[in-house]
C-alpha cells in the first residue's frame, strides 16, 4: 500500500493507544481512510505527497474536538476521506461521499463534505451536489482551499462555504498594494484553469476602478512554446515595472523553470496565495526572478499539537534523510537519532501553518454547527425555535441551516463566520521574498491585510520592517505609463491610450493647478494671480502713481517748481505794488490770481500716492474750484481790459459798472458756481478709491473712480467753458492801442490752456492706469504753467530788467498796431 500505508499504520498504532476504532481501507477504492462516529464528515482531497498534511489535519482535528468535552458532549464524529485525485476520481468519490453507502459496506450519512483545494475541482463537486440536491439528497459543502469568487454566487453553489477567503478579498488586496505604492502601470501573466482566469478577470476589473491600468495581460501555457515566446518578448520590450504572476503553484514552477535561462531583470513580481509562500520554489537560478518579490499569503496560525501528530509519520523520515527503517540496498538504515529540525522544508514546518489551518477551522465549523443543531431547550432549539433534534435525526439541510450563524474562535485564536455569500473574514499576510547568495529563501511578513477592519485600515505595512525590492531597486520602483502631471499643469485623457497614458498640459493664463493629476484648472480670485509655476495664486501686485518712482518725483517737483515760481512772483509783484505796471489791471486779481495759481500746483499733488476715500473727493473737488478761481481771475482782468479801453472813448463811463467790487463779485460768482457742482457731485455719487482689474490681467490699477461721470465732466465742462470765453474776450481785445496791452497775453495763455486741455480728453480716455492720472497731473501743471509764464513773466522781465518801461508814460504811450 505504499507510503500512505506507513503513515496511517503509525496514525492507526496511536489511535489505538487512545482505546479508539479507526478503519483503514486499501487501494481499490475511493475511500481512503474512514472512522466511524454518530455524525459523520466526509473529506475530498487529492492523495498526494504535498497534499496530504491538509488529509491529517482533518484527522487530527476530529481527534480533538472528540476529546473535548464541551463541544459535542456524548456525540462522536468520524470521517471519511475520498481521494479526489484525477477527474473521474473526483466524480466517483463525490457520489460516494454524498449518498453515505459505497462497496466496502459504509452506510453512515455524511453531513457534510469538506475539500477540494483547487476552485475547478470544487466547482465540480458543488455541481454533481447541486445535482443529488435536486434527487432530494441534499449535501453541505467547505472548502479549506477553493478561493475562486465565483463561487460566492448562492444561486448556484447555495450550500458552498469555505474558511478561506474569497479570491474577491485578495483581488481587492492586491489592488490595494498596488495604489499604495501607486504602480499604476502593471503587466499580468496567468495561467489556464478557473483560479486564474477568474482571478484575472476580476484584478483588472478592480484595477481600472483604481486608476490602475493593465500593460499586458498575457496566458501562459506549458504545452504552447509560441506563448512562452511571447511572454518572454513582451518582458523584454514592456515598460511597466510591476508584474503580476497570477497561477496557481503547479504552473508557477513550470514557469520559473523555464525562466531561469532568460535574463529578465528589473521587474517587481507580485504573487498570489497559491504560491508566494512556496520557498522551495527558491534557488540560485531563480535569484534574479524572484528576489524582492512580495504577495499576500493565507495567514501563518499555530496549532497546538498538530506538529507533534505529524512527526509520527515515519515515512517522512524516510524522504528527508533518505534513509529507511527496513534494510535496502539503496538507502541506509534510519537511526531515529535524526533530527528533522535541521531540515527546511515545507513539510518539516510543524510550528506554524497556512492552509492546514484552514482545514482546521472548516472541521470545528461543522462541528460547532452541529453543536448548535442538537442543543434543546423547552422542547425547541434556542437559535431556531424549531423542534429539537437528536443525533439520529440530523440532515444535512439542517447543519446548513446552523452554519450560517457559527461565530466562534478556536484554540489558536482564530475567528470564523460568515457574510451573506458563505465567505469568512479575510485576512492575509503580506510577506516579501529576501534571498541569499546561496539561493535560500526568508519569506518575510511585512503587513497585512484584513477585512475586519475599517476602511482605511484594512491594509497596513510593518513599522521598521526591511523591504527587499525586485529589479535590483534599493527604493519602491516606478512603475507608470506617464509620471504625475505636476502642479502648474492639468490630466487630459488621451482617447487613443489607456488612461494611464495621459498627457499633461500648461494651465492656461490666469489659472493653476495645485495639485498633482489635476482635472482642471482653477481660475485665481480677482485679486489674485498665478506665480511662474502656475501651482499656486499669488496676490496681484498693486499699481498707482507714487512718489517713490521717477514719474511721480518728477511731476512732484514740477509742481513743487511752480509753486515756488508762483512764490517768487508774489514777492516781486509785492514789492513793486506801487509801480505802475503792478497796479495796471487791478492789482488785487494779479494776486488773488498768483494764489489762485498756487493753488492749482498744489492740488496736482493730490492725484499722487495711493488714493483713499478722502483724496479722491479732494483731487478732483480741489482741481475744479482752483482752476475755475484761475480762470475767473483771468477772466476778471480781460473784462477789464476791454473796460479801460471802452472808457477812454467819448461819452463812455462803463468803468463805473465793472470796477473792483464787480470784479471781485464776479470772480466770487464764477468760483460760487462750481462750488455748487462740486457739491452736488460729492453728494449725489462722488468719487472713490477703486481697484481696477479690468486693465492688466496680472496687476491692480488703485485709482479713484468719477462716482458720476456727469458731476465731473460738468466740473470740467464748466471750466472749459469759462476759458472759451476768457480766450474769445481775450482775442478780442489783442489790437487795442497800448504799449503793455496784457489782452495778448492773456490770449496767448488761454490758447495754451485751450490746447492743453482739448489734447486732454483723448489722452485721458485712452492711457492705462496710473498713466490716465499722470496725465491729468500733467494737464494740470501745463495749463498753470502756461498761465504763470505767459500773464506774469512778462512783467517780472520789465520789472527787474527794464525798469525805465515801468512808468505810466509808457505804458500809456502809442505803438503801431501789430497783429498776431
Amino acid at each position: 500500500m505504499g507510503w500512505i500505508t506507513i503513515v496511517f499504520f503509525t496514525l492507526l498504532a496511536r489511535i489505538k493507544s487512545e482505546n479508539q476504532t479507526c478503519k483503514l481501507i486499501g487501494q481499490t477504492g475511493y475511500m481512503e481512510f474512514s472512522k466511524e462516529g454518530d455524525l459523520m464528515i466526509g473529506g475530498i482531497f487529492s492523495m498526494t505527497m504535498d497534499k496530504l498534511k491538509t488529509c491529517m489535519t482533518m484527522i487530527f482535528t476530529v481527534e480533538e474536538i472528540n476529546r473535548d468535552n464541551t463541544l459535542l458532549p456524548g456525540v462522536s464524529l468520524g470521517y471519511r476521506l475520498y481521494n479526489g485525485c484525477g477527474s473521474e476520481n473526483l466524480i466517483r468519490a463525490a457520489i460516494e461521499a454524498v449518498n453515505g453507502e459505497d462497496s466496502r459496506g459504509c452506510s453512515s450519512k455524511i453531513q457534510a463534505v469538506l475539500g477540494h483545494s483547487s476552485s475547478g475541482v470544487s466547482k465540480v463537486i458543488n455541481r454533481i451536489l447541486s445535482s443529488f440536491f435536486f434527487l432530494f439528497l441534499f449535501s453541505l459543502k467547505v472548502s479549506h482551499l477553493s478561493t475562486c469568487a465565483c463561487l460566492s454566487d448562492k444561486r448556484q453553489y447555495p450550500t458552498f462555504f469555505r474558511t478561506v477567503p474569497s479570491d474577491r478579498f485578495q483581488i481587492t488586496g492586491l489592488v490595494q498594494l498596488m495604489k499604495y505604492f501607486d504602480w499604476r502601470w502593471v503587466g499580468i501573466i496567468y495561467s489556464t484553469g478557473l483560479y486564474s482566469e477568474e482571478g484575472t478577470t476580476e484584478f483588472v476589473k478592480d484595477a481600472g476602478k483604481e486608476g490602475i491600468c493593465v500593460e499586458y495581460s498575457l496566458l501562459y501555457s506549458k504545452s504552447n512554446e509560441k506563448r512562452f515566446d511571447t511572454v518572454i518578448a513582451t518582458l523584454r520590450k514592456s515598460s511597466a515595472k510591476v508584474v503580476l504572476l497570477f497561477m496557481s503553484f503547479y504552473y508557477v514552477k513550470i514557469f520559473l523553470a523555464k525562466m531561469e535561462t532568460y535574463n529578465i531583470t528589473g521587474k517587481q513580481w507580485v504573487g498570489t496565495e497559491s504560491w508566494i509562500t512556496q520557498a522551495h520554489l527558491a534557488s540560485v537560478d531563480t535569484k534574479h526572478i524572484l528576489q524582492g518579490a512580495m504577495g499576500f499569503a493565507l495567514p501563518q496560525a499555530s496549532i497546538p499539537g498538530l506538529g507533534d501528530f505529524f512527526d509520527v509519520v515515519k515515512a517522512f523520515w524516510e524522504k528527508f534523510f533518505d534513509c529507511s527503517f527496513s534494510p535496502s540496498n539503496t538507502s541506509t538504515m534510519c537511526t531515529g537519532t535524526e533530527d528533522l529540525r535541521t531540515v527546511s522544508n515545507d513539510y518539516t514546518d510543524v510550528e506554524f501553518f497556512r492552509a492546514e489551518n484552514n482545514v482546521y477551522k472548516a472541521v470545528y465549523l461543522l462541528a460547532y454547527a452541529l453543536h448548535a443543531l442538537l442543543q434543546c431547550q423547552n422542547d425547541s432549539n434556542p437559535t431556531t425555535g424549531k423542534p429539537c433534534v437528536s443525533k439520529d435525526e440530523v440532515q444535512p439541510k439542517l447543519v446548513l441551516e446552523h452554519i450560517k450563524y457559527v461565530n466562534f474562535t478556536t484554540v489558536n485564536g482564530a475567528k470564523v463566520s460568515f457574510d451573506e455569500n458563505g465567505d469568512s473574514i479575510a485576512q492575509y499576510d503580506l510577506v516579501n521574498w529576501q534571498m541569499t547568495d546561496n539561493g535560500s529563501v526568508e519569506i518575510v511578513n511585512i503587513g497585512q491585510y484584513d477585512t475586519s477592519f475599517p476602511d482605511g485600515e484594512k491594509f497596513k505595512l510593518k513599522k521598521d520592517t526591511k523591504i527587499v525590492w525586485g529589479g535590483n531597486n534599493n527604493e519602491v520602483p516606478r512603475s507608470v505609463c506617464r509620471e504625475p502631471c505636476p502642479p502648474g499643469t492639468r490630466k487630459a485623457i488621451n482617447k487613443n491610450k489607456p488612461v494611464c497614458c495621459f498627457d499633461c498640459f500648461e494651465c492656461p493664463e490666469g489659472t493653476i493647478s495645485n495639485q498633482t493629476n489635476s482635472p482642471d484648472c482653477l481660475i485665481c480670485p480677482p485679486e489674485f494671480w498665478p506665480n511662474e509655476k502656475r501651482d499656486r495664486c499669488l496676490p496681484k501686485p498693486t499699481e498707482y502713481l507714487s512718489y517713490k518712482e521717477i514719474m511721480g518725483a518728477l511731476l512732484t517737483g514740477f509742481g513743487l517748481v511752480g509753486v515756488f515760481l508762483s512764490l517768487l512772483i508774489s514777492v516781486i509783484f509785492l514789492t513793486h505794488k506801487e509801480t505802475p505796471i503792478v497796479r495796471a489791471n487791478n492789482s488785487e486779481l494779479s494776486f488773488l490770481l498768483l494764489l489762485s495759481l498756487k493753488l492749482c500746483f498744489l492740488c496736482s499733488l493730490t492725484f499722487i500716492g495711493q488714493p483713499t476715500e478722502w483724496s479722491c473727493m479732494l483731487r478732483h473737488t480741489a482741481f475744479g474750484i482752483t482752476f475755475v478761481l484761475c480762470i475767473s481771475c483771468v477772466l476778471g482782468k480781460t473784462i477789464v481790459v476791454l473796460m479801460a479801453f471802452k472808457a477812454t472813448l467819448p461819452g463812455r463811463n462803463v468803468m463805473k459798472w465793472f470796477g473792483p467790487a464787480q470784479q471781485r463779485l464776479s470772480v466770487l460768482t464764477f468760483t460760487l458756481i462750481q462750488v455748487v457742482i462740486c457739491i452736488l457731485w460729492l453728494t449725489i455719487n462722488p468719487p472713490f478709491p477703486f481697484k481696477n482689474m479690468n486693465h492688466y490681467k496680472e496687476k491692480i490699477i488703485l485709482e479713484c473712480a468719477l462716482g458720476s461721470p456727469v458731476g465731473f465732466w460738468a466740473v470740467l465742462g464748466y471750466i472749459g467753458l469759462l476759458a472759451v470765453l476768457c480766450f474769445i474776450l481775450a482775442f478780442l481785445a489783442r489790437k487795442l492801442p497800448d504799449s503793455f496791452n496784457e489782452a495778448k497775453l492773456i490770449t496767448f495763455s488761454m490758447l495754451i490752456f485751450c490746447a492743453v486741455w482739448i489734447t486732454f480728453i483723448p489722452a485721458y480716455v485712452s492711457s492705462p492706469g496710473k498713466f490716465t492720472v499722470a496725465v491729468e497731473i500733467f494737464a494740470i501743471l501745463a495749463s498753470s504753467f502756461g498761465l504763470l509764464v505767459c500773464i506774469f513773466v512778462p512783467k517780472c522781465y520789465i520789472i527787474i530788467f527794464r525798469p525805465e518801461q515801468n512808468s505810466k508814460k509808457h505804458l500809456m504811450g502809442k505803438i503801431p498796431p501789430r497783429t498776431l
